[in-house]
């Protein structure tokens, strides 16, 4: 079974490339960074700038030009279609009420700096009280509600900075 990658060059090219396709290159690596690439019989002169692994992105200069390329294999895309990314953090700016209910405290104050599963408010809804933590580490840009008050589902609660 043959390989497929998917490359994004400069977030302007997209390319697909087989096995087959990299057995036409000769590649010598000729010190830590570079490489010298032989092509169809054309010489190329190559040096990996930088290097993202988590992300699949690397920053290669070619003959004197600079290119940004992204590289994915088939469970890349199929990762990326499920709505999910390798290699990257959580980015929430808000957090809405999972449930109508009423806010019992409020644990954070604005430009309050907090950690991933840190407490910021109890919810609480149906009888339970609902423990509300942050989702990632940031700081506190406002607080929508207080302490009391009665929030509908979706309503905004917090907003991160």
């Amino acid at each position: 079974m043959s390989n497929i990658f998917k490359a994004n060059v400069n977030n302007t090219f997209d390319f697909e490339i087989k096995d087959e396709d990299l057995s036409t290159l000769d590649a010598l690596q000729v010190s830590e960074t570079e490489y010298h690439v032989l092509q169809q019989n054309k010489s190329y002169k190559s040096e990996m700038v930088n290097a993202d692994l988590n992300t699949k992105s690397y920053k290669v200069k070619v003959n004197n030009n600079t290119y940004n390329v992204s590289i994915f294999n088939n469970l890349d895309l199929l990762i990326k279609d499920m709505g999910f990314e390798i290699g990257s953090t959580k980015h929430v700016d808000s957090i809405k009420a999972p449930m109508p209910g009423l806010i019992l405290d409020i644990a954070i104050k604005v430009n309050q700096e907090v950690k991933e599963n840190d407490t910021l408010l109890i919810l609480e809804a149906m009888k339970m009280e609902n423990i509300i933590t942050s989702p990632r580490d940031g700081v506190i840009k406002s607080i929508s509600v207080n302490k009391g008050d009665a929030v509908e589902k979706n309503q905004l609660l917090i907003e991160f900075q």
